[in-house]
């Protein structure tokens, strides 16, 4: 992300310190909105260890759920806009940009950023993946919760996602869920991949795997 960034509010877009998933639980106790982590630390709460050093840590929420996300927070924290190059203050009360979908929560009395909130299509009861709305499912599928009852975007979900980038990272995190994969989440993103990125070398990987 910091290397396509080249106007930001705040402070140095390296100056993060997330809050582990657990912090982000107890920070958003009592807020009613349908959110889980996402990226990689979604893979470590699937696999149930930690696998690998994390930069930040991401949240998805629908879209229509934000505004509730974001009263919780205004006030002892200040929002960010975050695309097309760009990190920009979010002013209390101002609209949030229809075609952004990105927001950095700034812990300003420590100058650091704590949390990367994702909005996405879909309500409370179904999961729209945001790269092609032809991929669904209800959330009760897509979702989980770790032992301490975190919830986490399924791992077959986060790897479409992360299929994008083919990351040292990615290919990390992909290699370490392909043996633990269900054989219906296995099909699932088989099929994900050749719709949104036919010819992905994880494709025949998954198919090898059946």
């Amino acid at each position: 992300m910091s290397d396509r960034i080249t106007h930001w509010d705040g402070p140095p877009l390296d100056a993060w310190e997330p809050w582990a998933p657990e912090q982000v639980a107890h920070a958003l106790a009592g807020v009613d909105a349908p959110w889980c982590v996402v990226g990689g630390h979604a893979i470590d709460l699937f696999l149930g260890r930690e696998t690998r050093h994390h930069e930040d840590i991401e949240i998805a929420v629908p879209r229509v759920f934000f505004p509730a996300i974001r009263r919780h927070f205004e006030g002892s924290y200040a929002l960010h806009v975050v695309g097309d190059g760009e990190v920009r203050r979010l002013v209390p009360g101002a609209p949030y940009p229809a075609d952004r979908h990105q927001c950095w929560l700034l812990d300003e009395a420590a100058n650091r950023w704590r949390l990367d909130i994702m909005q996405e299509p879909g309500d409370a009861e179904l999961w729209v993946c945001r790269r092609n709305e032809r991929l669904s499912q209800p959330r009760a599928r897509i979702q989980a919760l770790s032992t301490y009852g975190i919830p986490y975007l399924a791992p077959e979900a986060v790897l479409l996602y992360k299929a994008k980038y083919k990351r040292p990272k990615d290919e990390a995190d992909f290699a370490n869920c392909l043996p633990v994969l269900s054989a219906d989440a296995r099909h699932w993103l088989a099929e994900g991949l050749a719709l949104v990125h036919p010819g992905h070398a994880w494709i025949e990987a998954l198919r090898d795997a059946s």
